[in-house]
């Protein structure tokens, strides 16, 4: 059973984590082309080094060409699609026709992807892309159980499918909010969100409550059907979040992996996606639900009348060294001495821990570490390898 697992890179440094925490590839952009305009982004120095150091783990990186092209956009479009084959990145994200076209025409021996911007929900429009040269789709978020099992039975092609992050009120790819509310356009990167904006109600031009009206989707979280799906033909799992932090990536791509290398194992329990589903609903901000792939959404997937949506600092250090069982930790978040906290990384059993004593870095007994990005020391009883992280302990 092959189940790539797909995560978002925002910048190498989320890069870097994404691979270390179990990332089998990861997506991302150059500084043209892509749909998340606010993100650090790479140079295309940087997207050649990602590649090699993708490559030097036997990994691979998806580069989006997927905004909806204007004019003025495709001046230097088949230049840089050159320049994505020539560093050998393994396939570029793509909706607009224009860009598929131009794959096809430049016989390019990178793998075209069809980005779920051009909503693909039907046979019919997977098999038009095949024929334009496409190896896989990116199946639109609201893509049922049955329009997977259809598309892969007549298409043969691969199939991606986001598992988890955040929903698109409107139709992948298909949102015209941001442009008519704040004139950024959502389908070139600029999207305000304006789905997650609280509203005044009105009814006959009289304000009907006091309370803030939204359309905000809850999160997407496919814990409970990541086994079917891969029973389906699902070959690729994504994670949404460019423009997240490097513990939401390290933490979900971590629970991710481990759920799919028990089912690969064949000992998944009912237990561990409990314990993963703890997890994975402290690590956002948002309520998240299956959405739509085992029935329509409807008032328990949605956020309308008022909404909390609290940031998270379960995240209390970065892990830099660990020398006998002296543990330097970069603090993140306010902890003290008597906290129990956990700690995970990629290559041990997440474990939790009472702290008995803080010392700063010239080992003075602390209470508090209540300082971000403070150097500190933990002694514990084993060493902790650096780029793990310590959290609020999770039950």
């Amino acid at each position: 059973m092959n189940i790539e697992l797909l995560a978002p890179a925002g910048s190498k440094e989320k890069m870097f984590y994404a691979f270390l925490y179990g990332a089998d590839a990861i997506y991302f952009a150059g500084r043209e082309y892509g749909l998340r305009a606010n993100a650090k982004n790479f140079s295309r120095d940087e997207m050649k080094e990602t590649v090699e150091y993708a490559h030097s783990l036997n990994k691979k990186c998806y580069v989006t060409v997927n905004i909806v092209f204007h004019d003025e956009d495709l001046d230097g479009i088949k230049e840089y699609l050159l320049f994505l084959d020539s560093i050998k990145v393994d396939a570029i994200l793509a909706s607009d026709i224009t860009v598929i076209s131009l794959y096809k025409e430049l016989k390019l021996h990178m793998e075209l992807h069809i980005s779920t911007q051009a909503s693909t929900l039907n046979r019919e429009a997977a098999l038009f892309y095949k024929s334009m040269g496409a190896k896989r789709i990116v199946l639109a978020r609201e893509a049922s159980r049955e329009d997977i099992i259809d598309i892969k039975k007549n298409t043969g092609l691969d199939l991606e499918c986001f598992v988890h992050g955040a929903m698109c009120t409107s139709f992948s790819g298909r949102c015209i909010l941001s442009n008519y509310c704040t004139n950024r356009d959502s389908n070139r990167g600029g999207c305000a969100q304006i789905c997650r904006w609280e509203f005044d109600y009105y009814k006959d031009n009289k304000k009907i409550t006091d309370k803030k009206f939204s359309m905000t989707s809850k999160d997407l979280n496919m814990i409970e059907y990541i086994k079917d799906m891969s029973s389906i033909g699902v070959n690729s799992f994504k994670i949404e979040g460019r423009m997240r932090s490097i513990y939401y990536v390290s933490t979900v791509i971590l629970t991710y992996r481990r759920l799919i290398d028990k089912i690969k194992n064949n000992t998944l329990t009912d237990n561990d996606k409990e314990y993963a589903l703890k997890i994975l609903n402290r690590v956002a901000n948002r309520e998240s639900m299956s959405q739509f792939y085992n029935k329509l959404p409807g008032v328990n997937e949605q956020y309308y009348l008022g909404r909390k949506e609290e940031s998270n600092q379960d995240f209390l250090g970065l892990i830099l060294d660990s020398n006998n069982g002296l543990v330097k930790i970069e603090e993140r978040n306010y902890f003290k001495v008597g906290d129990k906290v956990d700690f995970l990384g990629p290559s041990f059993e997440t474990f939790s821990y009472v702290i008995d004593t803080i010392y700063d870095i010239d080992m003075n007994k602390l209470d508090v570490a209540n300082h971000p990005q403070e150097i500190v020391y933990l002694k514990l009883d084993r060493d902790i390898p650096k780029h793990s992280m310590m959290r609020v302990h999770i039950e």
